[in-house]
Formats: C-alpha cells, sequence, structure tokens
C-alpha cells in the first residue's frame, strides 16, 4: 500500500479511507474503522506534534520542512475527525465493540501522541461496562499504560487514576469492581516520603550557601554582558524544554512529583469507599437490611489496594484509617451492650482486619496503637465462615498475617485460637482443614504451654486447675478459658480422608511427648496461605473429568430410591386390594404388550417382502436390457 510505503507524500489518501466510514452499509464502516486504526498505528510518530506559533510560521522554511509540517497538519487533522467518529459510534449499539477496541489499541500503541485525554476518557467510562469483553479491553488497557510508563513518561498514569477517581465519585461509588483493581498494577518507588522530607531540609540551606555566593556577582558584571548571559540562559531553557519533550527519560525530581500526585489521588479514591462503606453500613443496619456486599461492591479491590500499598499511607492518617477498618470490621465494645450488625460479608470484615495489621507492621516504630479488637473480631469471625459464600483465601490470608506472621502470642489468646482453629479444621474442607492446621501447630511451637491441651486427661490438661471452665461461646478469646479444654479434634483429624490433613494432625498430637524446646519433625514449611493454595490446586486437578456414570455408581444411586421396611410395619399396613380390578390392569398391560410386540414382528416381514420385491423389479430391468443389448449385437452382425 502506497500510504505505508511513503506516508509524507500519500498523506492526502487519510481523507479518502475518512469517507469509508461515512458509508451507509454497516459492514462497510467497521472495515473502514478497522483498516484506518492498522493505518494510524503504523504512521504515529514517536514525538508529540505541536502547534506552531506564529514566529516560526513567519520565518522561511526549507521545501523538506514545509513537506513535514504539511505531514504533521494533515496527520492531526485525519486523526482528530477519526477520533471524532469513534467518541460518535461509541453511542451506538451496532458499533460500540468495534469503537471501544480501536480507542483501546490506539491508546495502548501511542499514549504519548495527541487528544490522549480524549481517549483516556472514554476508555476509563468503560471500565464499568455492563459488556464483559469491552471491560475486559478496557482494564487491559489501563494496566497497560501503567506498567509500561516509558511510552508516556507517567502523565498518562496520573490522568488515568484522576479520571477513575471521578468516575468512583460521579457515581458514588457504585460501581464493577474491575474499575478498581486495575489500581493493583500501580508501581511506586520505596523512597517518596523520605526524600520529600530530605529536600525540605536540604532546599533552605542550599538555597543560603547560593544567596552568600551570588550576592557580590552583579556589582562586577556590565549591564551589556548581563543582557548577553539572560539571553543565552533563555535560549538554553528553550532547547532543553524541547529535549525533555521529545525523549520520554523524566528527571528524577519530577518523576517523583508525579508518582506523589498519583499516590494522593489513589489514596483519596480509597478513603471514598472506605467513608462510603461506613455511610452505607449505618444506615443498613439502623434499617434492619442485611445484604452482604451488595451497597459497596469496590469495597474488596479497595481493602486489596490499601494493603499493597500500606507502606506508603502517610502517618497523619493511620489512628483514622484504623478505627474506621475497625467499625467496618464489625467490632463494637461490649459495654455498650448493643450487638453491632455488619453488613458486609465475612471475607470483607477479615480483609479489614488484614489491612489493619498491614499499615501497622509498615509502621511499627511511629505508630502505637492496640490492635487487641482485631484478633477478638477474627475469633469470633472464624466461626460465621461458611465455603460456600465466603473465600477461603482470605481467610487463610488472615490467619497468615494476624497469627502466623506476628510475634510470640499472650497464652490466653493463643490457647483460645488454638481450641477453636481445632473445631473449625473438623468442620470444614481439606484445603480449609490445612490451613487451620498449619496455623495450630505454629502457634503451639510458639507458646509451648499450651501443649498442655493435648494431653488426653478428663476435665482437661494439666492447667485446667488453674483456668475457669472451657466457655466455647464466649466471644472473648481472654473469657473462653480454653486452656482447660482437650484438643479431642486432632484424633478424630488423624483419620482424616486427605493424607496431608491426617498426616499433619498426627505430627501435632506427636508434640505431647516432646519436650517444650523440641519441636516435631516438619512436614510442611509453608505458611497457611501456601498450604491452602497449593491444596486447592491439588482439589482441582483430582476432580474426574465429567463422563457417563460408571455401573457402580448407578447401582448404588438405584439402590437409594429403595428403603427397607420393618416387617412389623408392612404386617400393620392396609393392603387390601380389589382384586378384579388389579386383573383388569394386568391383562391391559400386557395386552399392550403383547399388541406391540406383534406390530414388531408384522413390521419385519413387511420390510423383507418389500426388499423382495425392489430386488424383483431390479432383477426385471436388468433382464430386458440384456435382451435389447443381445437383438442389437445380432442386427450388428448381420450388417
Amino acid at each position: 500500500m502506497a500510504m505505508l510505503e511513503d506516508p509524507e507524500s500519500n498523506i492526502r489518501s487519510l481523507n479518502d479511507m475518512l469517507s469509508i466510514s461515512n458509508d451507509k452499509d454497516q459492514k462497510v464502516v467497521k472495515l473502514g474503522l478497522m483498516s484506518l486504526l492498522a493505518v494510524f498505528k503504523d504512521i504515529i510518530p514517536s514525538y508529540r506534534i505541536r502547534q506552531l506559533t506564529e514566529k516560526e510560521l513567519a520565518v522561511e522554511v526549507s521545501k523538506e520542512v514545509k513537506k513535514t509540517r504539511y505531514y504533521e497538519y494533515t496527520l492531526i487533522r485525519c486523526y482528530k475527525a477519526y477520533l471524532q467518529k469513534l467518541i460518535s459510534l461509541e453511542k451506538q449499539p451496532h458499533f460500540y465493540s468495534v469503537a471501544v477496541r480501536c480507542m483501546c489499541a490506539l491508546l495502548d500503541t501511542a499514549p504519548h501522541f495527541n487528544f490522549r485525554e480524549s481517549l483516556l476518557a472514554s476508555v476509563a467510562k468503560n471500565l464499568s461496562s455492563s459488556d464483559d469483553v469491552v471491560r475486559k479491553m478496557c482494564c487491559g488497557t489501563i494496566r497497560s499504560i501503567f506498567i509500561n510508563e516509558g511510552k508516556h513518561r507517567g502523565e498518562a498514569t496520573i490522568e488515568a487514576v484522576r479520571l477513575i477517581a471521578d468516575h468512583v465519585k460521579l457515581n458514588d461509588c457504585q460501581l464493577h469492581p474491575d474499575s478498581i483493581e486495575v489500581f493493583l498494577s500501580l508501581r511506586f518507588d520505596e523512597d517518596l516520603r523520605e526524600d520529600e522530607t530530605e529536600e525540605q531540609k536540604v532546599k533552605p540551606k542550599k538555597n543560603k550557601h547560593r544567596q552568600n555566593q551570588e550576592a557580590p556577582k552583579p556589582l562586577t558584571v556590565n549591564d551589556k554582558k548581563k543582557t548577553r548571559q539572560e539571553l543565552i540562559s533563555k535560549a538554553r531553557e528553550e532547547v532543553d524544554a524541547d529535549l525533555r519533550a521529545v525523549s520520554f527519560t523524566l528527571d528524577p525530581k519530577e518523576r517523583k512529583r508525579i508518582q506523589r500526585e498519583t499516590l494522593s489521588a489513589l489514596f483519596e479514591t480509597n478513603f471514598r469507599i472506605l467513608k462510603h462503606s461506613m455511610s452505607t453500613s449505618n444506615l443498613r443496619s439502623k434499617a434492619n437490611i442485611v445484604s452482604p456486599g451488595a451497597s459497596h461492591p469496590l469495597l474488596a479491590p479497595c481493602l486489596e489496594g490499601l494493603g499493597k500499598f500500606s507502606h506508603l499511607i502517610d502517618l497523619d492518617f493511620m489512628g483514622e484509617l484504623i478505627a474506621c477498618l475497625k467499625k467496618l470490621s464489625g467490632f463494637s465494645d461490649q459495654q455498650d451492650g448493643t450487638p453491632h450488625d455488619s453488613t458486609l460479608s465475612v471475607s470483607e470484615c477479615m480483609q479489614c482486619c488484614i489491612v489493619a495489621f498491614k499499615v501497622w507492621r509498615s509502621n511499627l516504630e511511629a505508630l502505637n496503637v492496640d490492635l487487641q479488637d482485631f484478633f477478638v473480631q477474627l475469633y469470633n469471625l472464624i466461626l460465621e465462615y461458611r465455603p460456600d459464600r465466603d473465600r477461603g483465601e482470605v481467610l487463610a490470608d488472615a490467619l497468615k498475617t494476624l497469627l502466623w506472621e506476628g510475634k510470640q502470642q499472650d497464652m490466653l489468646r493463643a490457647a483460645a485460637f488454638i481450641k477453636r482453629l481445632a473445631t473449625f479444621a473438623l468442620s470444614f474442607g481439606s484445603a480449609e482443614a490445612i490451613a487451620a492446621l498449619v496455623t495450630l501447630k505454629h502457634l503451639l511451637q510458639k507458646n509451648s504451654k499450651c501443649r498442655n491441651m493435648l494431653e488426653n486427661d478428663s476435665g482437661g490438661g494439666s492447667l485446667s486447675c488453674l483456668v475457669a471452665k472451657y466457655n466455647p461461646e464466649a466471644k472473648d478469646p481472654y473469657l473462653s478459658g480454653a486452656l482447660a479444654s482437650v484438643l479431642w479434634e486432632l484424633s478424630l483429624l488423624e483419620k482424616h480422608y486427605d493424607i496431608s490433613v491426617s498426616s499433619m494432625a498426627s505430627n501435632i498430637l506427636s508434640m505431647a511427648t516432646l519436650n517444650p524446646t523440641q519441636n516435631p519433625v516438619p512436614i510442611l514449611n509453608v505458611n497457611p496461605l501456601e498450604a491452602f493454595r497449593d491444596l486447592s490446586i491439588e482439589r482441582e486437578l483430582s476432580k474426574p473429568a465429567s463422563k457417563a456414570l460408571s455401573l457402580n455408581l448407578k447401582k448404588r444411586r438405584r439402590g437409594k430410591e429403595f428403603v427397607a421396611l420393618n416387617p412389623d410395619v408392612l404386617q400393620k399396613a392396609d393392603c387390601s386390594v380389589d382384586k378384579k380390578e388389579l386383573e383388569e390392569k394386568l391383562q391391559s398391560h400386557f395386552a399392550v404388550l403383547r399388541g406391540i410386540s406383534e406390530n414388531e414382528r408384522l413390521r419385519a416381514k413387511l420390510n423383507h417382502t418389500l426388499s423382495s420385491i425392489n430386488m424383483y423389479k431390479e432383477y426385471k430391468k436388468q433382464k430386458k436390457k440384456n435382451t435389447k443389448l443381445k437383438i442389437i449385437r445380432k442386427k450388428v452382425a448381420r450388417v
């Protein structure tokens, strides 16, 4: 194609291609749009075309420069018309997917080029589209912009984050979760806050030193030299600005400024979602409406993002953030006497606990907060977990963050969690059970005094006389009295159908015979989250393919349809049946069966006779042909 071979000489052909997109036939319009997309992807330059000033237009230039200017002017004009056409066709259902596909491809290929703002606005608007294909396409484009910042020097990243933030604000946080999950692809430097404080400290000193050095200089320089230096410095600044516009490498200070603005917009969006979730949960709890996860679809990805970027949160917001997470997790002081019914799901409440601990650990030296309330909330949430409703991966992550990664736990609290995890492992599937047992073993290794719960004495372990009676319904782990109980659940888990669960239970029981300083031979050197994922993958891989049922399974299912009754019950039952009526029914039934068999026999005979008749007819035809051939041959022989 001449357009692709020499774009500068054949740039006018873009106008002809644009006219194709105005055709009445929908298929022609779609093909025209896709053709223009392929052309623009090939001819778009690697720089942003700026508008010429009046001074530049007044200067006489060579033919080559005129040709280049005409090429750039025509390209920008046609590109603008193409984008306007796409935006107008986006509103029509027949061209919706094609228009969005073209805009996503242009934004992904050339995020540095002109009219990027209009492309970003259209793509960000479709992040919450009801069409799954369009939504995934737009999310993939935004993720590529966040990851490949070298194409646009990070400027498109902050524009996209601000557009999504405005979109969340306008729609009152009622969007698809995918529109916020794209934030997880953002990347930030680790030293954003430290460099900012150092610059604030160092800058005044450098300025004072420069002022002291440069103060006597103006006295020795003449006015002519001064004006000449000013002109040279202005020319250098203009050249530097042009070089920065062409190159994609950012100055470190400019990069940090862009990242700070992006981070502030990101956290502003996340905090808005948290406040909206709090307000809606309070209104729904007052109205006695309970439908978890219905009024705040953006909360789960918001909490995941806060957990990922928790080390970048400013210390001024830590206290307010943890208080907000505590309310969202459903915790309420028992002194009030009014239970707090959270409208969040169990998984979302656990995510609040996870985010609170990640924020606390990332700022451990500067933050002094008591997180005992989150332990109490997790202790109660374990009983509310349902595998068909909640996410097991979030539960395993909560066990890993709160119990596995923490320092040595308090003995009473550790004993309460050990007993509850043993009960939990006995009640749910193998993936949840292995995560609970891995955490249980870790707590027993860190708290050697809790190993007395492994003793099988009646009435509890050796510490049962020092502790009150075990109360499994206690909401506070300190008041449960778990040290007075025995881990009898482990003896049942030794007979579990899953080998990994049974071996882990027997390994934990072997700790009863060891010294407090000794630990059993490790079986799984993984945390609860990794153990849950490994067993979940094995369970998915071990599922049989959907084939026809075997004979044994069919026999078993058929056997379940019959019920064995007691003979005494059968004797007492009323078995009086009219014999004549029964005989008539049986006669009619067997008459029908005999009629069916007789019909099948007659049909077979009929088919046989028809086939024989057809064969006889074919034989007659063939015989006539043979006789005719013989007659013809005799005549030919006589001649």
